[in-house]
């Protein structure tokens, strides 16, 4: 009961930390969870079908959807098959330590997010015929799904096959955890104190009025090598583009994302759309633009505007577009 209550309280503060301000999922991020798994063994040890594994792991974020993680949990309620003495079933205990390696689907950011796992782990449980305790060697495989509640707050469901590599039987857990995202890319963007828009002309009733004017304001945002994240000297630019699609709420725009020529085609859109992506979270979600008022696409490497057989060209052609329109008297 001791370990559940602490898991209880690693849970209750996972999800009071939520009120702490979000940092950014992505390559360089840090995950922990708590999780509480039923555990089925193998039925050569004498060890009944029935106990429940309670742990935490920590994961690093190596790419945006590649992360290496270690985890360990104790077992309870594990109890031998067959009475052993005069003392009934006998309680045993034990522990398994994991390293594992997940690859997840889909985009950073609140939302689903499907993952696969593989990895290795060591299990330390006592027997429950004779003293002492059996250590295993497991080959690990899993999958399961993620839902991102915030940037960083998740809940996890999972089912994992564990191969025992010194017994060569399998065996198999299904689980629930609660986890925490950070230490991703952090945006420190300064503060720019706006402009006060002058004061209007009056109006004399003997003038006529002034045709409407036409103005636009062009973005291009751009990126490092294989990179989709938005470099911290691009935010003012974003932020004079939604600026100007706040003071005239009629307006609307589409971010068009691109790529040189190194890399597959498929690479590259995906690549693109995903730079789109970057500039398009940073007008919604830190500079207040309308979700309905901007879209997102991704040309890939078929639009380019400088030559890609250079390093000068392939630089140009790594970046981000839009432009807003607006009449204006």
């Amino acid at each position: 009961m001791k370990l559940k209550n602490t898991l209880g309280v690693a849970i209750g503060s996972l999800i009071a930390a939520t009120s702490v301000s979000a940092l950014a999922q992505g390559q360089g991020a840090v995950e922990v969870e708590a999780f509480g798994k039923h555990y089925f063994t193998d039925s050569s040890r004498d060890v009944q079908r029935d106990g429940e594994l309670y742990g935490a792991g920590i994961s690093y974020f190596l790419t945006e959807d590649v992360s290496l993680g270690l985890s360990y949990g104790e077992y309870h309620d594990l109890t031998s098959q067959d009475p052993v003495g005069a003392g009934g079933h006998k309680n045993i205990k034990g522990s398994l330590t994991s390293l594992d390696a997940t690859y997840h689907f889909g985009q950073p950011g609140v939302g689903l997010r499907p993952y696969v796992s593989a990895g290795a782990a060591h299990q330390s449980i006592g027997q429950a015929d004779r003293g002492g305790r059996d250590s295993s060697t497991f080959a690990n495989v899993g999958t399961g799904v993620k839902y991102y509640f915030t940037e960083n707050f998740f809940a996890k469901a999972s089912v994992d096959g564990m191969y025992n590599i010194d017994a060569n039987e399998g065996e198999w857990m299904a689980g629930l955890g609660v986890g925490m995202n950070f230490g991703g890319s952090t945006r420190q963007v300064a503060q720019v104190e706006p402009t006060p828009e002058p004061a209007p002309a009056p109006i004399v009733d003997t003038e006529p009025e002034p045709e409407p004017e036409l103005v636009r304001v062009e973005l291009d945002v751009k990126f490092d090598f294989d990179k989709a994240q938005v470099r911290e000297e691009s935010y003012s630019d974003i932020k004079n583009l939604a600026d100007f699609m706040q003071q005239y709420p009629q307006t609307s725009t589409t971010v068009e994302g691109h790529t040189d020529s190194v890399g597959t085609d498929q690479y590259n859109q995906r690549l693109s759309e995903r730079r789109a992506q970057a500039v398009r979270d940073v007008l919604v979600n830190q500079y207040g633009v309308e979700s309905q008022r901007v879209d997102s696409v991704g040309y890939g490497e078929s639009r380019p505007v400088a030559d890609n057989s250079t390093e000068e060209g392939r630089q140009i052609n790594r970046r981000v577009e839009a432009e807003v329109e607006a009449q204006v008297r």
